[in-house]
């Protein structure tokens, strides 16, 4: 299978804990690679935006108060079958229910607080990776 590519997002609470080489570190393990990284602090119109698919969700405010109250690391990844191996080695959204050695289970402070967003399909994947990134910012 050829290499592709999926989007991640360390989350501010794991860059509050300066998680960010941990983090990393266990993605690279996984067999993933980072061809773009960047630590920004999103604002409230970029998260709005960004999260738009929850807008009429009960959460839909907390998760953009959450996603600008610090900054994030994004990251494109790259790997065979990059989309399933990054939610892999995330592992279940709710860490109470990752397996161990995932992100989320080794990491995580709680379900709102897990460290971590990935893609969930490719062309998600695009979609999420051309909203941060240029073309040239992505060096594989």
């Amino acid at each position: 299978m050829a290499a592709n590519r999926t989007f991640s997002i360390i989350k501010p609470d794991a860059t509050r804990r300066n998680l960010t080489g941990a983090v990393t570190k266990m993605l690279e393990e996984a067999g993933l690679r980072v061809v773009a990284s960047k630590r920004i602090h999103m604002s409230r119109e970029q998260a709005e935006e960004f999260y738009g698919v929850h807008r009429e969700r009960p959460f839909f405010n907390d998760l953009v108060t959450f996603m600008i109250s610090g900054p994030v690391v994004v990251q494109v990844l790259e790997g065979e079958n990059a989309v399933q191996r990054n939610r892999d080695i995330m592992g279940a959204t709710n860490p109470a229910n990752a397996d161990a050695g995932t992100i989320r289970k080794e990491l995580a402070e709680s379900i709102e607080a897990n460290s971590v967003h990935g893609s969930d399909s490719d062309e998600n994947a695009a979609t999420e990776i051309a909203f941060f990134f240029k073309p040239e910012e992505i060096v594989g």
